[in-house]
């Protein structure tokens, strides 16, 4: 197999990271490979059991510089002054076809410096969960990371449930740096280090800016897409800490993640969550709460430190009115609003206000309105035609509402039950349900597989997700 590095991160000075080889596996076994993406990456994909050797960590490929990077992070508001990489090593990084610069990363590879007595493995359950929902998420049109393979370990490894199989997922990122990248050496008050990883992030991501507060507006601008994003498909992250928020503005970190069934603002998954801190509704704030901890830590670089915090305060300022703005684009675009204007946003959240009041399920009711059944979604019809009434109104004037709402609502998201179904299926060696999935996902907002839109049953429900760590 060759695959083209252009590594740039290894590059950097030591202290960014520990270089460190996979901890080698028993007897890998190929579960997944992306084909498509391999091919954007510019990978010659080769035989099963050289890919098998590679994506587990076994074989080195010539050219890779494996590395565990080293960052720290707010977890669930409490600041950890070391994290880093426990269970996932850097390969390299690739220019893939579109001239882009991609991380390559395996995740479940063993124990590094940072694994704080961890083993550093990952099974096979988060693994196919997070293969599937970053491909799903991908599909939707929202900025994530993506999976190019999976592998089998052919260990177990021990976890609150019991052995499990063990499994190492390959993740492709722009990069892997993270809001706790800037923070370790912000709190390490090692000023030099955080001007390299400033200028780094700078060139790699936002050549346009011009420095620190440059770079914190853009962030805030993706990050502000990406929460808006997340948000139009019932999306909760579940773990929004700071070395989970990525600068890239994707989707990274696929832990106790989850997608709303019946709708309510303060769904909750996660089995960490005990506070509701990373509930759907509070996803914005939280955003914004990150986004204080990037700006705290780049403010080390300012020379009149007066000026850049008042520049830092305002950018954080506006970054609610930029959620505010591209929810109402996704979600003006949901009821068939091809520009939505401000006034829209009652006429949206009134709605909001109905499902959450009748519990009606978040994918479908959206998708039904660009039909005529979205009324059996509630027990209240008349609250619910009365809406309608409103909503006809508006979209009058648009020149073709079901298209836009067809291609704003997806027809089928990962369930929770359908993932939970899937990963007991795999764990006992059945592949096709990971397979009907992957196959419905790449085309989300279309009607390919209906029965995977249904609803789960009573005793299907998924009540806690959980990071698997």
């Amino acid at each position: 197999m060759h695959i083209p590095f252009d590594n740039s991160y290894a590059a950097l000075p030591q202290d960014f990271y520990t270089r460190i080889n996979p901890t080698s596996v028993k007897s890998p076994m190929l579960l997944a490979f992306n084909n498509d993406l391999a091919k954007i990456l510019g990978i010659e994909t080769a035989d099963v059991t050289e890919q098998s050797q590679i994506f587990s960590g076994n074989k080195i490929p010539q050219g890779a510089a494996p590395l565990a990077q080293l960052y720290a992070g707010h977890q669930f508001g409490n600041y950890n002054p070391q994290l880093g990489d426990g269970r996932a090593i850097l390969l390299g990084e690739v220019i893939d076809t579109n001239g882009l610069r991609r991380d390559i990363q395996l995740k479940g590879s063993g124990p590094t410096p940072y694994s704080r007595g961890g083993d550093g493995r990952a099974w096979v359950g988060p693994v196919l969960r997070e293969y599937v929902i970053s491909e799903a998420m991908h599909a939707l049109g929202i900025p994530t990371t993506r999976a190019l393979a999976a592998v089998a370990t052919g260990e177990d490894i021990l976890r609150e449930q019991g052995m499990l199989p063990g499994a190492v997922l390959t993740r492709i990122a722009s990069s892997h740096l993270r809001v706790g990248t800037f923070q370790v050496f912000a709190h390490r008050n090692q000023p030099e280090q955080l001007q390299i990883l400033t200028d780094y992030a700078i060139a790699r991501h936002y050549p346009d800016a011009a420095g620190p507060m440059d770079l914190l507006r853009a962030v805030c601008r993706k990050q502000a897409d990406l929460i808006a994003a997340w948000m139009s498909v019932g999306f909760i992250h579940g773990v929004m800490n700071t070395d989970n928020c990525s600068i890239a503005g994707e989707t990274i970190d696929y832990g106790p993640c989850a997608f709303m069934d019946d709708f309510h603002m303060g769904r909750v998954f996660s089995s960490i969550d005990r506070q509701s801190r990373y509930a759907y509704g509070n996803q914005p704030n939280m955003a914004l709460w990150n986004m204080a901890q990037l700006a705290t830590a780049l403010l080390q670089l300012a020379d009149n430190k007066d000026a850049a915090l008042e520049e830092a305060t305002a950018i954080i300022h506006a970054m609610p009115d930029q959620i505010e703005t591209a929810w109402l684009a996704r979600f003006g675009a949901k009821i068939g609003l091809h520009a939505p204007h401000p006034d829209d946003t009652d006429l949206i959240q009134s709605l909001l206000d109905l499902m959450q009041a009748e519990g009606a399920d978040f994918t479908n009711t959206f998708r039904a309105l660009s039909g005529d059944h979205a009324r059996n979604h509630f027990t209240n019809r008349d609250a619910f035609d009365a809406w309608s009434r409103n909503h006809q109104a508006r979209i009058a004037a648009e020149p073709d509402p079901a298209a836009t709402m067809n291609a704003a609502n997806p027809a089928v998201i990962p369930r929770n039950h359908r993932m939970e179904q899937m990963i007991t299926a795999a764990t006992a060696g059945d592949m096709a349900p990971f397979h009907r999935l992957m196959q419905a996902f790449a085309t989300p907002f279309v009607d390919t597989d209906p029965k995977l839109a249904r609803t789960p049953a009573p005793a299907e429900t998924v009540r806690a997700t959980f990071c698997g760590t």
